[in-house]
């Protein structure tokens, strides 16, 4: 396929402003992976508050990533191994918490699963500790109390001028020793240096041998503007700040109206082949299912046509050792269902309705059926398909019919 990696920032992006991932969003980033597309969530968010959308997309299942507190971390999401990571030096934090009071602002960072703060009561600083779900542990003495290196900490205030004003003192005191920008008018982030989204995910491909010509990457706010700008396509959300839209290849809807679904089903899902469908990968993600179960493997898929093997042992046989007409049955509804999946749009789902099935002949054990099914009839609302089972010597076993349903996702 065109690209590889998809990359998406969260909030704003992902995310719609209840913070929720819509349905037809969900649908279009589930059938991309299952398309072999992997996925990278790429936030400013701690990695404890990024991990409950990783588990929504299924990133552990699909081999997808995390890139965390803007760029510090990158997380494998299949197994929880740190890729890279990158922190403050400890020994900074006393001139940081010096800076913050004496310009009376407060100061928190993130370990694991809870948030420190010198000031509890901050109003951003409880709405940040509740978006992530993290406890909040109050510490007037901040520096004394962080006694871990945070992968950023966070000076928040509401007098926006003053936090431009550090912003610019700091970019010039603090040059290659800390980066520091604001990520909301409330918030001034101080990173480890060179960390952003871009640099971070640059990492991240040479370990994944990827390029960044087969990089998607979308998002909202200035902290994207580095990575849409370094992806093959970039794309800028429809509620993005105007100077993210100039450096964007694309823009789509908002966060509000499925822009990343609309984005991922042009750039990617309209131009899937027959030839991209990535059957090992589907074959693999199977072995601990029925179908893994059963040996059933793919060997053949297109929008008309798909084919499958199955061998003929002791977890497909009857105990008089000849195919047994449930797992026949299991066969045909594996095969039709994948050819339903590819034909339907990324805000269908498939569900299974009706199988019937004749029988005519037997395979014996040690034998390995081929199934091939073809659609005979796809409507707004269903799909028919016929299977027919063959021996390896192309001796009909059954014909089976196989009704799916079609359902929008809502």
């Amino acid at each position: 396929m065109k690209y590889k990696l998809l990359v998406l920032d969260v909030d704003g992006t992902l995310l719609n402003n209840d913070k929720q991932i819509s349905p037809r969003t969900l649908a279009a980033l589930l059938k991309v992976q299952q398309m072999g597309v992997h996925i990278v969530l790429a936030s400013g968010r701690p990695t404890y508050g990024i991990l409950p959308v990783a588990k929504i997309l299924e990133l552990g299942h699909y081999g997808g990533y995390i890139l965390s507190y803007n760029g510090a971390q990158i997380i494998d999401a299949r197994n929880g191994e740190v890729l890279f990571e990158k922190r403050i030096n400890p020994e900074m934090l006393p001139y940081l918490e010096k800076k913050a009071r004496k310009n009376g602002f407060a100061l928190f960072t993130y370990t694991e699963d809870r948030m420190v703060a010198d000031d509890a009561s901050n109003e951003h600083i409880l709405r940040e500790a509740e978006l992530n779900n993290m406890k909040l542990e109050e510490e007037p003495e901040f520096s004394i109390a962080v006694d871990f290196s945070p992968s950023k900490c966070m000076l928040v205030s509401d007098d926006e001028e003053a936090l431009i004003g550090l912003e610019e003192h700091w970019k010039k005191r603090l040059n290659g020793v800390l980066d520091v920008f604001r990520s909301e008018p409330y918030f001034l982030e101080v990173v480890p240096c060179s960390v952003d989204k871009a640099n971070t995910l640059g990492i991240l491909l040479e370990k994944i041998g990827v390029t960044t010509e087969e990089v998607v990457a979308i998002g909202d706010g200035v902290c994207d503007f580095s990575m849409i700008q370094m992806a093959g396509l970039g794309i800028a959300m429809g509620n993005a700040q105007d100077s993210v839209k100039a450096c964007a290849d694309v823009v789509t809807a908002s966060n509000d109206e499925d822009g990343v679904a609309l984005a991922v089903e042009k750039a990617i899902l309209s131009d899937i082949r027959p030839a991209d469908i990535p059957l090992a990968q589907l074959n693999e993600r199977a072995r601990h299912a029925l179908m893994g179960n059963l040996g059933i493997q793919y060997t053949y898929a297109s929008e008309d046509r798909v084919e499958a093997t199955m061998p003929v042992d002791e977890r497909t046989r009857q105990p008089f050792g000849i195919l047994h007409g449930g797992a026949t049955l299991a066969l045909a509804e594996t095969v039709a269902g994948l050819g339903s999946m590819i034909l339907c749009q990324p805000d269908e789902i498939v569900v299974g309705m009706q199988v019937s099935g004749n029988h005519m002949s037997s395979a014996h054990e040690g034998d390995t059926v081929r199934a091939v099914g073809t659609i005979i009839h796809k409507g707004r609302s269903s799909h028919v398909w016929n299977v027919d089972v063959f021996t390896s010597t192309d001796k009909l076993v059954s014909s089976i019919r196989v009704v799916n349903s079609i359902l929008k996702k809502r």
